[in-house]
């Protein structure tokens, strides 16, 4: 009835010390290399899209922090596109495909998909 856990504690120790290194060693070299110096700010702005009928889809601007940085609101059905420029305006979207796609135009140049919703018409 003895136990012979002697060497457990020291390897658990030794196990530690060498995640603790890998993973200091890893949070250094993407400095040093500069992986963690072009990461973009991700933007906050919010759209919200809602089945009206059978055969059309209400998109509505909610705004977010980021929507003064907003150059460009584009709505696409496929063969339909509108615009929403104003916190609060909804457009309605006929369903032709089943498919409602926002996408923002932002004042740095980059466009983003913001909402991508299908719906079974």
């Amino acid at each position: 009835m003895f136990k012979r856990d002697d060497a457990v504690s020291p390897v658990i120790g030794v196990i530690l010390m060498v995640a603790i290194t890998v993973i200091l060693a890893a949070v250094i070299a993407a400095f040093v290399f500069g992986m963690a110096g072009n990461v973009q700010k991700t933007k906050n702005v919010a759209f919200v899209s809602e089945l009206r009928g059978e055969t059309t889809a209400l998109v509505t601007n909610h705004g977010g922090q980021d929507v003064g940085q907003i150059q460009a609101i584009t709505v696409n059905n496929n063969d339909y596109t509108a615009s929403l420029s104003a916190v609060g305006s909804s457009v309605a979207v006929p369903l032709s495909s089943g498919r409602v796609v926002v996408v923002v135009k932002f004042t740095d140049g980059s466009e983003n998909i913001l909402l991508d919703r299908s719906y079974t018409t």
